[in-house]
């Protein structure tokens, strides 16, 4: 058969198949629903954390203490950031400010905003960050800096947990009265995004002066965002700043900067600086305008979402040990998308305030969760701006794709500890990079597999759709015992999913994940062809 006649064969199989595949997923999903409502409907007078909701009478899911106090304090929030946008950019626009007047200006409102999060505590964010910008600037040349830094840095990490962000009594009976003003928002927990701005600003300083070897001109030609007039994030994080941006000042703004300490999303030190000189332009006011309505409509979603399905209140009430294997996965499966919403949201949210101020961050969740069939594609769309930290400052000085399969696991450790110093966390992060490496094996096989006829290209597909059932199925899991079940339930779910009752269960998901990639497929297909 000619390859004109393989391509046609091709089309026509994938044509025929799709139909199926959209009402096994209607199915799929009205099942879902269905279920998810009667679960809801059962079990509401168990649960914990739900609270009067203004949807149809229903209870609102807040039991989920991060979303609860960023929906609590949306109001607020948003009254500060439209004053502190306002004042920043009149003053830029008024004085013409650059790169030092701007970093002046965000410093200075960024310390009014951490002095009401933190009060007293704002000693120990400055004292920190001072320390490092000294370490930095002491041992840069030297030829131990980067492991220096990572251990400085990993240091602080660890010890601002083990003491619960420190206590002023610790360093004398003349400093505890300060523990009476410890603001309204724990520092250790923020304090963590700022570790991944100390470890950026130190890593961007050093490669700065042993001399960037980021091909510019070699990035537009193969770049279609900067081919198409913009300036794209990898662009703006890969060329270095001039020297004296290195500055004190610009280097606690950077760690500051109000709409970014939160939560993020995490950007490096190089893009941030040079976006303080030349203000962001690929998003217009129109831009801006159009991408807070979409995140209303989302907003609104999770209105819904949380009114009408209790899934996190399932996961935390402990009440997935008494329901049926089907139904630990529908909660566990809700959790994921539940959580996935929940910080499409925060991050958004926060992002679109430093849009507004001239700073563009990474977008974090380009992609929708239920539309990732491999492992490695649904961290570079989770939280997707950390991974881009990841790889600039820890995957490629540690070697990159050349030692992948050791990589991994410094990386993934790296992150459970970052998020928190819990068992549950490192056992999530292992039991992902042992999932991993199966997956890269057989990517590597199918990248030295040619596919030279129409029914060899249809078995490779059939095989990638099988691969992807898997590995779904490895991601929900590890999701599971990381921020459901925890480590001592990895027992009883494998009990549960590999009984009489739960084997065609774990036979039907591997079917529905497997339908699920081929759709995955088809999704892809249109893009591809899309001009």
């Amino acid at each position: 058969m000619s390859s004109k006649g393989n391509n046609r064969y091709v089309i026509s199989w994938k044509r025929r198949e799709l139909p199926f595949l959209v009402l096994y997923a209607v199915g799929f999903y009205t099942v879902i629903i269905r279920r998810s409502l009667q679960l809801s409907h059962d079990h509401y007078f168990a649960l914990y954390g739900l609270r009067t909701g203004w949807i149809a009478g229903r209870f609102n899911d807040v039991s989920d203490a991060q979303w609860r106090n960023f929906r609590g304090n949306l109001p607020i929030l948003t009254v500060v950031f439209g004053i502190f946008s306002f004042a920043a950019n009149m003053m830029r626009a008024y004085f013409g400010l650059k790169a030092t007047g701007m970093s002046v200006i965000w410093f200075l409102l960024s310390l009014a905003y951490l002095l009401y999060l933190h009060g007293a505590c704002i000693i120990f964010v400055v004292s920190i960050a001072s320390l490092n910008y000294l370490f930095v600037k002491i041992f840069v040349r030297t030829k131990y800096f980067v492991p220096l830094l990572w251990i400085f840095n990993v240091f602080f990490l660890i010890c601002n947990r083990i003491y619960d962000g420190y206590s002023f009594s610790m360093f004398g009976a003349n400093w505890k009265y300060l523990d009476n003003f410890r603001g309204t928002f724990r520092w250790q927990i923020c304090f963590n995004f700022v570790i991944l701005r100390m470890v950026s600003f130190g890593y961007d300083y050093h490669w700065a002066i042993l001399g960037s070897h980021f091909d510019h001109e070699k990035h537009i030609e193969y770049c279609y965002i900067c081919k198409s007039g913009k300036t794209c994030y990898l662009l703006l994080q890969g060329k270095s700043v001039q020297s004296d941006k290195f500055s004190f000042i610009t280097y606690l703004c950077y760690l500051m900067y109000a709409p970014l300490y939160i939560a993020g999303p995490i950007m490096g030190f190089n893009a941030f600086a040079s976006q303080l000189e030349v203000p962001q332009r690929n998003y217009s006011v129109r831009d801006m305008i159009f991408y807070g309505i979409r995140w209303l409509f989302c907003f609104f979603l999770m209105e819904v979402m949380n009114h009408m399905f209790y899934y996190n209140a399932f996961a935390i009430s402990g009440i997935w040990r008494q329901l049926l294997p089907m139904d630990v996965f529908i909660i566990g499966y809700g959790v994921l998308n539940f959580m996935w919403l929940k910080f499409l949201l925060i991050w958004r949210y926060f992002r679109l305030w430093s849009l507004i101020c001239g700073i563009e961050a990474p977008e974090n969740m380009p992609k929708c969760i239920n539309n990732c069939h491999n492992l490695e594609g649904f961290w570079k769309n989770w939280h997707a701006s950390f991974n881009k930290w990841l790889v600039r400052y820890l995957y490629i000085p540690l070697g990159g794709s050349q030692r992948k399969l050791l990589n991994i696991w410094a990386v993934f450790t790296f992150v459970a500890l970052w998020h928190d110093l819990e068992w549950k966390l490192l056992s999530w992060a292992w039991l992902t990079c042992l999932f991993f490496i199966p997956e890269l094996l057989m990517k590597s096989a199918a990248n030295a597999f040619k596919v030279e006829s129409a029914f060899g290209e249809l078995l490779f597909r059939e095989a990638s759709a099988f691969a992807g059932s898997i590995t779904i199925t490895c991601l929900v899991v590890a999701n599971l015992v990381g921020f459901v079940i925890g480590p001592s339930g990895i027992s009883w779910l494998t009990s549960q999913f590999l009984g009489k009752e739960g084997l065609p269960t774990l036979l039907g998901l591997f079917l529905t994940f497997y339908v699920g990639t081929k759709l995955m497929f088809h999704i892809e297909d249109a893009k591809g062809r899309a001009p």
